[in-house]
C-alpha cells in the first residue's frame, strides 16, 4: 500500500538519469581536463596561432623594411655614384665606348677604400643594353635583361636583390654572398639627357642585419605574449579548479540532502497511508460497536416500551409514546452513524463504480438528488486513493445536505494529463471566510480539516471555494504520474 513520495529536484546542477534518480552531470571535453592539461593545450594552441600570425606579420614587415631599406640605400649610393661617374661618361653622348683614360679613372675610383668596402662591382650600360664598362674586365654583350635598364632610362633608380643567375654575374657570384644591384641613370651635362646606365652591386649585410633584428623583436614579442597568456590561463585554471572542487562538494551535499528528503517524504507518505488504513479500521470498529451495542440496547428498549404500552393506562400512554419516539429517532441516528463509519468493500471497485456508489448511498440516505459528471478516469487506482476519494465525496455531500439543504448537489471527476481532479459543489448559501479557515471545533469545521488532511497526506492539493449566496465548491487534485497510467 505504500506509495513513493514525489520529490522535485532542489538544484539545477543535478540531472535525472534513466531510473529517475538524481546524479551529478557528466563533464566532457574541456571540462574533463585538469588545470595542467588545459594549460598545455592552451600553450600548444596559442603557440600555433601566434606562430602563424607573427610569421605572417614578420614576413610582411621584413619585406617592407627590406624594400624600404634597399631603396633608401640604393638611392643614397646612386647619388654617390652619380657624382663620381657622370664626368667620366660624358663622352658616351657622342661615342659608344669609353676612352682608355676614363676607364682607368673609374678603375682607380673603385680602388678607393671608402667605396670598395661596400661596392663590389660596377658596370656601365648603353641605352640599347650594350656593356661599355665592367669592374671584372670580362666582356659582356647583350646579356643583361632589358627590364631594369628600361626603367632606369625613364629616370628611375632601380634597386633589387639580384639572383646572380646570368652569365654576366660570374664575377659577382665569386663573392658568395647576397648582393643588391642598383641601376642609376647617368645624364649629359647641360641637357640632362640620359646617355648611360650605371649598375653597381652593394653588400646586403646591413639590410640583412635589420632583417634579423626585426625577426628577433617579433620572436621576443611573441614569446612574451605567449608567457603572459599562459600565466593568465594558468591563474584562471586554478580559480576554475577551486570552483569545480567547491561545486562538486556542493553537488555531493545536495545529493545527500535530496536522498534524505526523499527518504523522509517516503516515510511520511507511508505513515500517512498506514494511518488512513488504521483510521478506516477504527471507523469500522466504531460502526460495528455502535450497531452491536447502543443500537441493540435501543432496540431492546423499544420492545420493552411496546410491552409497557399494552399494559399502560390512558394517563401513562402519552409519556410512553414520547419516550418511544425519542428512542426510535436515536436508533435511526445511531444506525446512520454506524453506516457512515463503516466503509463498504471498495477494493474491487474502479473509480467510476466507487463514485456512483457513494452518490447512490447519499441519495438514499438524504432523499436528495446529486448530479454526477464523470470524465475519463483510470481503470485501476490504489486503495489509499480510493479511500480518500470516497471519504472526501461522502463528507462534502453531507455538508451540502446539512448546510445547503441538498440544493444543486453535483459531483464531477476527470483524469487529465496525469492529474485526477474530484469536485463536489452545491448551490446553497455559501460559508464565510472563518469557516473556510477550518480552525474551529464543530463538526463542519472538523470535517473540512479531515478532508484537507486526507488529500494532502497523499501529496494532493485541496481547495475550498465559497462566498455568501454563491454556494460552495470543494476540489481535490492528485498527481497520478507515478502511481497509475492516467493520460
Amino acid at each position: 500500500m505504500a506509495i513513493d513520495a514525489k520529490v522535485e529536484s532542489i538544484s539545477t546542477t543535478l540531472v535525472e538519469n534513466g531510473d529517475g534518480t538524481l546524479v551529478e552531470p557528466t563533464s566532457s571535453g574541456w571540462r574533463r581536463l585538469g588545470p595542467a592539461n588545459r594549460s598545455v593545450q592552451f600553450v600548444l594552441a596559442a603557440a600555433l596561432i601566434l606562430g602563424v600570425s607573427m610569421t605572417f606579420v614578420g614576413s610582411l614587415v621584413s619585406q617592407q623594411i627590406r624594400l624600404a631599406a634597399a631603396q633608401s640605400a640604393g638611392e643614397g649610393a646612386a647619388i654617390y655614384m652619380e657624382a663620381f661617374l657622370d664626368e667620366y661618361v660624358q663622352e658616351l653622348a657622342s661615342a659608344r665606348n669609353l676612352k682608355p683614360e676614363s676607364t682607368q679613372a673609374i678603375d682607380a675610383l673603385m680602388q678607393q677604400t671608402s667605396l670598395n668596402s661596400h661596392i663590389f662591382s660596377v658596370k656601365i650600360w648603353l641605352p640599347d643594353g650594350s656593356n661599355v664598362y665592367s669592374t671584372s674586365k670580362r666582356p659582356v654583350f647583350y646579356y643583361h635583361p632589358a627590364g631594369p635598364i628600361a626603367e632606369a632610362m625613364q629616370g628611375k633608380v632601380v634597386t633589387r636583390l639580384s639572383p646572380l643567375d646570368h652569365d654576366e654575374h660570374a664575377y659577382e657570384r665569386s663573392f658568395d654572398r647576397p648582393l643588391y644591384e642598383t641601376y642609376v641613370p647617368l645624364r649629359e651635362f647641360g641637357s640632362g639627357k640620359i646617355i648611360a646606365i650605371g649598375e653597381f652591386y652593394e653588400m646586403e649585410h646591413e639590410i640583412g642585419s635589420i632583417h634579423q633584428q626585426v625577426w628577433a623583436i617579433i620572436a621576443a614579442a611573441t614569446l612574451a605574449m605567449l608567457v603572459l597568456l599562459f600565466l593568465i590561463v594558468r591563474h584562471g585554471d586554478r580559480i576554475i579548479g577551486k570552483q569545480q572542487t567547491a561545486l562538486r562538494q556542493q553537488i555531493h551535499a545536495q545529493l545527500a540532502l535530496h536522498e534524505q528528503n526523499a527518504t523522509l517524504q517516503r516515510r511520511i507518505a507511508t505513515a500517512s497511508q498506514e494511518f488512513a488504513t488504521i483510521n478506516e479500521l477504527t471507523h469500522r470498529r466504531l460502526g460495528a460497536d455502535l450497531h452491536d451495542g447502543p443500537a441493540q440496547l435501543l432496540t431492546l428498549i423499544l420492545l420493552r416500551l411496546d410491552e409497557l404500552a399494552a399494559l399502560s393506562t390512558s394517563t401513562t400512554s402519552e409519556p410512553l409514546e414520547t419516550i418511544r419516539n425519542a428512542a426510535q429517532e436515536s436508533l435511526r441516528e445511531i444506525r446512520g452513524i454506524s453506516r457512515g463509519l463503516a466503509l463498504p468493500e471498495i477494493n474491487e471497485l474502479n473509480l467510476d463504480e466507487l463514485l456512483k456508489l457513494v452518490v447512490q448511498r447519499h441519495e438514499q440516505r438524504s432523499e436528495t438528488k446529486v448530479q454526477l459528471d464523470l470524465g475519463e478516469l483510470p481503470e485501476a487506482l490504489s486503495l489509499p486513493y480510493k479511500i480518500c476519494v470516497y471519504r472526501l465525496v461522502q463528507e462534502a455531500l453531507n455538508n451540502a445536505f446539512h448546510h445547503a439543504g441538498g440544493q444543486g448537489q453535483r459531483v464531477s471527476a476527470e483524469c487529465r494529463q496525469g492529474v485526477l481532479e474530484v469536485q463536489v459543489a452545491d448551490a446553497g448559501a455559501g460559508i464565510d471566510q472563518g469557516l473556510q479557515a477550518a480552525t474551529g471545533s464543530n463538526r463542519s469545521r472538523l470535517g473540512l480539516v479531515g478532508m484537507r488532511y486526507r488529500v494532502e497526506s497523499l501529496g494532493g492539493t485541496f481547495e475550498l471555494e465559497s462566498a455568501p449566496g454563491q454556494g460552495t465548491r470543494v476540489t481535490a487534485r492528485f498527481d497520478l504520474h507515478d502511481d497509475e497510467n492516467c493520460q
